[in-house]
């Protein structure tokens, strides 16, 4: 369910607003170094942080969009990578702040403080069932406010940027706007995930925030379905589905766990073979890839005839 909440985060920039994003992993880091070191230091309340953890990441998610999001195409996806890898970096080298390598111990998890009501302090950690309904609120939460926005007049803006920049330009939006505001809500979300894994997790390190992250986050968004928010769930659940059941079926046949991600990379070729628009493609994106097969096709035909 964490995944869940960061597949609909991420599925705004790609999904909503057809712009490659590479760097996603780098907000869900901040989020949860925020709220681990707001936890450690200052010993804030869960719900305290969460709106925090959401702004700081929104904060940065206008930081990196305003100056990058007139790029398009492989230079904007080159950009967020490198974004991701800043904050890496920082997380590694900053030890006066972060620890660094050595990790950051000592989170307390989240609770709910009833002793007002002379009942007493529970604490939601570990696999228990407090922790699962936690999550499940959030993504219930994220969920909702997903589904507002793709119905609003905001998410209706991102379409027609998504369909075509230049139609949309012709109907008054304003691009850069509406971008800078779907980077600013994608990276608030992925932050909120990056809080919640800081309290459940209860130790946070750089390794945790690499590269291959975002690149999972990513393979859900595709397989659902680009821009279906239901479609983005079920692919969630498939991919760490599958991850958890190669934990179990590659010690079997003897192979490395490393070569789980041989699988999922012939999952990805599969799917752009076969399913190129996600398993639950939204009609847009699917005569968007039809569209783009035929042009394809064209230079090929015109060829043979001459």
């Amino acid at each position: 369910m964490l995944y869940m909440i960061l597949a609909l985060g991420l599925n705004v920039i790609p999904g909503f607003n057809g712009l490659l994003d590479l760097g996603f992993v780098g907000f869900y880091g901040i989020g949860a170094y925020t709220s681990g070191l707001l936890t450690v230091h200052f010993g804030l309340s869960y719900w305290v942080i969460i709106p925090l953890a959401a702004l700081n990441g929104a904060l940065w998610g206008v930081l990196l969009g305003a100056p990058t999001l007139r790029l398009t195409g492989d230079y904007f996806a080159i950009v967020t990578f490198g974004f991701s890898e800043l904050v890496v970096l920082f997380l590694t080298n900053e030890i006066w702040l972060t620890r660094g390598p050595l990790g950051l111990p000592g989170i307390e998890p989240a609770s709910i403080d009833l002793s007002w009501l002379g009942l007493p302090v529970f604490y939601l950690e570990g696999d228990t069932p407090e922790v699962y309904f936690l999550i499940l609120g959030m993504v219930l939460a994220t969920l909702f406010i997903m589904h507002r926005i793709e119905t609003s007049r905001l998410g209706r803006a991102w379409f027609a940027i998504r369909d075509d920049e230049l139609a949309a330009v012709s109907c008054g939006i304003n691009i850069l706007n509406y971008k800078v505001i779907a980077f600013a809500i994608s990276a608030g979300v992925g932050a909120v995930g990056g809080s919640f894994y800081a309290r459940w997790a209860m130790v946070l390190s750089p390794s945790d925030f690499v590269f291959w992250e975002s690149f999972l986050v990513l393979c859900m968004v595709v397989l659902g379905g680009l821009g279906n928010i239901w479609g983005v769930l079920v692919g969630a659940a498939v991919m760490v589905g599958l991850g958890e059941l190669l934990r179990v079926i590659l010690p079997m046949l003897g192979l490395p766990m490393n070569s789980r991600f041989l699988f999922y990379g012939l999952i990805m070729v599969l799917m752009m073979r076969l399913k190129p628009a996600g398993l639950f493609p939204i009609p847009a994106v699917a005569a968007q890839m039809r569209a783009a097969k035929v042009q394809r096709r064209k230079p090929a035909t015109k060829a043979v005839e001459q």
